[in-house]
């Protein structure tokens, strides 16, 4: 459930009208709810609240700083991937020591930030990586938490780019080889070992994958315990899907997901990390978007609008799909035409949806991407020197813009001419 519904014919923030949202601030724009943020908060945390459990807000989903800021509010940790994600959990108030650091390529001066911060834990991905830990944090005379992120070799079913647990796959430490890790943590200053770490891919439709993950999990904590190994908190990552086709998508439920949790983890007593981000995001998020021309072809007809690839590149980089929707609401007058929906990059692959049934658009109408609360605005970028759009916040009647439209200026601020060229 979240709270874009249409009220007297126009589609709503909450109690805030898109269509006012529009003629104020222009479009494109993204436009967050809080509610909803805050209802799937609470009902993941409900789903694994038979798990000593903590939820670790993932922040590459969307880190605009007023919604990581609500997530901190709510009592989350937060996982973060760079220094500077480091940098705005703490900005935003997450408590440091329910911080993880994860991420396959973290830099000396990362870690040096992750150490001094004193975060909760700090996700292993390579021996390389240990080593370089132990330095820093032997220089710094602290000493620091570590989990090792294994890969279990376990396909996720989900697009071939955001599968991150099989054997082919860059993150993690094979599973088999992973005990080596532990030893060579044990007998290195500075890190304690005392986690497992897995994130088997994202926009996981099905409990299948996880569950045979979690399996393998649980045996080689098993087997680590065995041999003296203290582990003490599981990571279990993300990766549980969300209905981007309401029409056919079918998706495990966060409920379903804590109960296997459960059944297959319960037993090991561990502290348990969740690291959902899509989940609670990503259904809290609209992109409204202006129809500018209209264009028959001779077997279909385009329309074209205001927003980009650079502002939502989701389609254009997995094949994803957004339902498009009409800000006005339909009615049963309403002919419904077949169309392509595209954006004004130039690029073949900036289209949004390519058989997409609304009511007669033309120029000026205003039509809605809906889930796009994940991976739309920290994804976006400038291509086509396109400046970044908004995004606003809306909670109950009210509503903030949380990132202002770029000016050219701003745009282009970073580059400057060479002398010999003056």
């Amino acid at each position: 459930m979240n709270y874009f519904q249409y009220k007297d014919g126009i589609l709503h923030a909450e109690n805030v009208s898109l269509a006012d949202l529009a003629a104020e601030v222009g479009t494109p724009f993204y436009c967050y709810s809080v509610a909803t943020i805050v209802r799937h908060y609470n009902v993941f945390r409900d789903a694994v609240k038979r798990l000593d459990a903590k939820i670790c807000y993932s922040a590459k989903a969307n880190s605009n700083p007023a919604v990581l800021q609500i997530i901190a509010k709510l009592g989350a940790g937060c996982d973060v991937v760079s220094g500077a994600e480091l940098l705005l959990a703490l900005n935003a108030g997450f408590d440091p020591k329910h911080i993880v650091f994860s991420g396959i390529g973290k830099t000396e001066n990362e870690l040096r930030s992750a150490v001094q911060s004193n975060v909760g834990q700090i996700n292993i991905e390579s021996e390389s990586e240990l080593k370089l830990l132990s330095k820093v944090a032997s220089e710094l005379r602290q000493s620091t938490t570590i989990a090792v992120r294994v890969n279990p070799d376990v396909s996720a079913d989900t697009h071939e780019k955001i599968s991150t647990g099989r054997k082919e796959d860059k993150f993690g430490i094979p599973i088999g080889k992973a005990q080596n890790i532990y030893t060579l943590a044990q007998n290195l200053p500075a890190v304690i070992p005392t986690g497992v770490a897995v994130h088997i891919g994202s926009q996981i439709t099905d409990l299948a994958p996880f569950r045979e993950a979690f399996t393998r999990v649980r045996e080689f904590v098993e087997l680590l315990r065995k041999d003296g190994f203290d582990i003490q908190t599981l990571d279990l990552g993300g990766g549980l899907g969300v209905p981007y086709n309401q029409a056919h998508d079918i998706i495990a439920t966060p409920d379903a997901y804590g109960t296997m949790a459960q059944e297959v983890l319960g037993t090991l007593e561990c502290r348990t990390i969740f690291e959902p981000g899509r989940l609670i995001v990503g259904n809290a998020g609209v992109l409204v978007t202006r129809v500018i021309h209209t264009k028959h072809t001779t077997d279909r007809k385009f329309v074209i609008v205001d927003a980009g690839m650079n502002d939502m590149i989701r389609p254009a980089m997995y094949n994803a799909h957004h339902d498009v929707i009409s800000l006005i609401e339909p009615n049963a007058k309403d002919v419904l035409e077949t169309v392509e929906v595209v954006g004004p990059v130039c690029e073949t692959g900036d289209r949004f949806l390519k058989d997409c049934e609304l009511p007669s658009p033309e120029r000026d109408h205003l039509l809605v991407l809906t889930t796009a609360g994940a991976y739309g605005a920290v994804m976006s970028s400038t291509y086509n020197a396109r400046p970044l759009i908004p995004e606003i916040l809306v909670n109950d009647d009210q509503f903030a813009v949380v990132r202002r439209r770029q000016t050219f200026e701003e745009m282009t601020a970073l580059t400057q001419l060479p002398d010999w060229l003056d």
